[in-house]
């Protein structure tokens, strides 16, 4: 639609970095608003949140290159241009996560308490971030005849031009929306620490894996296609959130 928010001569500002760094700002300013309601000094939030952005952006940035690595074998130097869109959220949410338990425990916070707080910021950071990809053209749709279908016509963006497509992030970004009312619902009648989190990861797993049927873009694929990579990360996740459901609750959090 609109990759370029602002031109000036040589000097872009692109609409895609624009909404990531929204979606991060407004991550952040409530988790910091709910650590401290919880009695947690909210700038440790603002660390946690600083090494889980670096893992989860090299994470993110590096499976979509890989993804698409005959188009960055001819200009290696545009494989850092994140800011341009392209970026996987699995392949940034597994190392995110990974080094934000280590963090946490590191500075002795209760890890479960916090990776709650933390639930509703991804949501709705996610969320932002899908609207910046519908403006870059990344993560686009398969082709469509319905009303609401989008053509593409800027070269700049990543989208294939002059075709009717469903607009996949667009409806992404609407789900992560509910998905953030969900959680922030769910707070109010927590029963232990976790929920949110999990809950979180088996929702937005279910519902990418329905989201992936209808994306066009050249995302991977396993058991001979019939499964994109992003529905094959899915379903083992759907397991261990519903593992982790059962057993926080058990134990109380």
């Amino acid at each position: 639609m609109h990759p370029v928010l602002i031109s000036i001569g040589r000097f872009h500002i692109y609409t895609y970095g624009v909404m990531i760094a929204l979606g991060l700002l407004v991550g952040v300013l409530l988790a910091r608003h709910q650590a401290a309601k919880e009695g947690i000094h909210p700038d440790k939030i603002v660390d946690i949140t600083f090494y889980v952005i670096l893992a989860a952006l090299a994470g993110s940035r590096l499976v979509f290159v890989l993804m698409n690595l005959q188009e960055y074998a001819h200009d290696p130097i545009a494989a850092i241009k994140i800011w341009e869109g392209g970026l996987v959220f699995y392949g940034g949410l597994l190392p995110g996560v990974a080094v934000g338990l280590w963090y946490i425990k590191r500075i002795g916070l209760p890890l479960w308490q916090v990776a709650d707080i933390f639930a509703p910021s991804i949501a709705i950071g996610h969320a932002f971030g899908r609207i910046g990809c519908f403006f870059a053209g990344c993560c686009y749709g398969t082709a469509s005849s319905l009303p609401w279908a989008v053509t593409f016509t800027d070269h700049r963006g990543l989208a294939p031009l002059g075709i009717a497509l469903h607009p996949t992030q667009l409806y992404s970004s609407l789900t992560l929306f509910l998905i953030f009312g969900f959680l922030i619902v769910l707070r109010i009648r927590k029963k232990f620490h976790g929920e949110l989190f999990c809950s979180y990861v088996l929702v937005y797993s279910m519902a990418r894996f329905l989201l992936e049927f209808l994306r066009g873009d050249p995302r991977g694929s396993v058991l001979g296609g019939m499964l994109s990579t992003s529905q094959a990360i899915g379903i083992p996740l759907v397991g261990i959130s519903i593992v982790m459901l059962l057993y926080l609750r058990k134990r109380g959090g």
